[in-house]
Order: structure tokens, then sequence, then C-alpha cells
């Protein structure tokens, strides 16, 4: 019963450690592919609007659906034409988010019923985001590399994570089959005797 989610989580755990080693290795390469992955969420993200235009049953959402399709369908292409300025511009984006989210960390530090730990974590996260953002702000470039360095280091300790807890899981199935194998299914029949 275990077998196939273990199975997956060995599959899954060494494609993310090759995907992890190609990020290490290639991070220019990293970074280009998710220029492109953002085009095609894009281009997804444009059909799905056009979908919505077209089963909408009012006139003004309609033109709205498909505006914003036509612009999710122009970032698209954009992306994939000019792909070293979208790599520049979802750097900010993640620059812009760590900032945003560092100062909600901070903000929820501050919250009435917090813990001194709690508190503590809240403002060293917050503090992290913050400079993190920081960085990315004034070094966009080397934003993009370090971003793409730091993908390929959380999808390697993923996989790492990913296979040995596959093989683990693995491990105690093997432990249970005999235990299992012993027993007979008695659908409540065993009740019925005992009474």
């Amino acid at each position: 019963m275990v077998k196939p989610l273990s199975s997956s989580l060995i599959l899954r755990g060494i494609l993310a450690i090759v995907v992890g080693v190609l990020a290490l290795a290639w991070p220019g390469i990293t970074v280009l592919a998710l220029v492109i992955l953002f085009a095609v969420y894009a281009f997804m993200a444009g059909g799905l609007q056009a979908m919505l235009a077209f089963s909408s049953e009012r006139p003004g959402s309609v033109i709205g659906h498909l505006l914003f399709g036509l612009a999710c369908l122009a970032a698209g292409v954009i992306a994939l034409a000019w792909p070293g300025p979208t790599a520049y511009v979802l750097v900010l984006v993640v620059a812009t988010w760590a900032v945003v989210a560092g100062l909600f960390e901070l903000f929820a530090a501050f919250q009435p019923g917090e813990t001194a730990g709690t508190r503590t974590l809240f403002i060293l996260s917050g503090l992290v985001s913050i400079t993190l953002g920081v960085v990315l702000f004034a070094h966009p470039r080397i934003g993009a590399f370090a971003l793409a360095l730091l993908f390929g280091l959380f999808t390697l300790i993923y996989g790492v994570w990913a296979l040995v807890s596959g093989i683990e899981l693995r491990g105690h199935d093997r432990e249970a089959e005999p235990q299992e194998a012993g027993k007979t299914p008695h659908w409540g029949l065993r009740d019925r005797h005992a009474a």
C-alpha cells in the first residue's frame, strides 16, 4: 500500500537532485529556464482568460477578460523575445515580495499575545527577508544568478530529503509485509465467535 508513495518519493528525489545539480552548475541557463517557465505560465493564464471571456454572460466582463488575456499573452511574448529584461523584472518582483513579506513579519512580531521566541523568529526572518530584498534591488543582475543558485540549492536539498524519505518508507513497507502475510482477514467473524 505504501509502495507507490515510496516509489514516487524516490523518483521525485532523483529528479530534484538532477535539476538541483544542473541549476548549480549552470545558473545562467537556470535563469533562462525560469524566464521560459514564466512565459509558459503567462500563455496559460492568457488562454484561461480567453476561455473565461467566452463563457461570461455579461459584456463588460467579456471585454475585461479579453484585455487581461491579451496582456498575459503579450507578457509571454515579451518574456521570450527579451529574456534578459524579463529576468531583471522577475528579480525586482522577488525583491519587492521579500521586502513586503519582511515588513509583514516585523509587524507580526509586535502583535499582542506572541511569545518571546515567536517574536524573535518573526523579527529575524523579517530582517533576513528585507535584507534579501534590498540586496536584490541593489544588484539585480547578480541577484538573478543568486536566485538561480538558491533555487538549485533548495531543489538539491529537497531531492535528498525526498530520496531518503522514499527509501525509509520502502524499508518500513518491507518490515510490515511479513507481519501482514500471516494474518487472514476475518471480516468481523472473530467478533461473532467470541460472543
